[in-house]
């Protein structure tokens, strides 16, 4: 069994797609961002940057309880743990790793600083719209002519990189981001295919009703943003 630290947020979404597609049995433990859970010791414990997701495996390495924080790590701790979605071939589990350390390096935090100044601060910041739209214009791009000669992220078979990066580009994501999915068509195809598995839709609707639609209160954006 498998604790799950949670919130539906693009890096929850991430775990929670992983969780169900590779069929483990695993059990909700919310962290309510929107009201500070995440800063409760407890939770640091698990995961010392007080950030969702994070997993505590009671069937972990020579059946000990194990805890790892950090998205792309959960993924590869899950891989391994399981066999699945990790290639045999060590050039395609490079390219796996590669394409899943850009996400967690590039669209990550390039997305949520987007989000962030477009759709959250209290002050409209041009230079910082202009700086995150742009980035996140040019990695679409990037992504973008990748699919072009790709049916997935890393080759022709869905991986664990298409489901790192598929809930930051869904389509809730890409208004809150100004993106037009008509200027990247290799992108809307892969969506598209990703967004028929079922285990993509059960992990993307976990909790999805808990998620609060528009600004954060006062309160929310305290607990969220500011706390140390």
């Amino acid at each position: 069994m498998i604790d799950f630290y949670y919130w539906p947020t693009p890096n929850g979404h991430k775990i929670s797609i992983a969780l169900e597609e590779f069929g483990l049995e695993y059990q909700v433990k919310s962290i309510n961002i929107l009201t500070g859970e995440q800063h409760n010791p407890a939770f640091v414990a698990i995961s010392p940057n007080n950030r969702v997701p994070a997993i505590v495996d009671h069937d972990g390495p020579d059946g000990t309880q194990h805890a790892v924080f950090e998205s792309g790590a959960i993924f590869l701790y899950l891989a391994r743990k399981t066999g699945k979605f990790w290639p045999e071939d060590p050039v395609q589990q490079s390219l796996e790793i590669q394409w899943l350390f850009f996400q967690c390096a590039n669209i990550g935090p390039m997305f949520g600083q987007c989000g962030h100044f477009r759709g959250y601060a209290d002050e409209q910041v041009p230079y910082a719209i202009k700086r995150y739209s742009g980035e996140v214009q040019r990695l679409y791009g990037l992504v973008d002519r990748e699919l072009a000669r790709k049916e997935y992220i890393t080759g022709d078979t869905y991986g664990i990189a298409d489901m790192a990066t598929y809930p930051w580009m869904h389509i809730k994501q890409q208004a809150l981001h100004g993106v037009d999915l008509a200027n990247f068509p290799n992108i809307a195809r892969w969506i598209e295919a990703v967004e028929a598995r079922p285990g993509v839709q059960r992990g993307m609707a976990l909790m999805g009703k808990d998620l609060k639609v528009g600004n954060p209160s006062e309160e929310a954006k305290k607990a969220f943003f500011f706390r140390k």
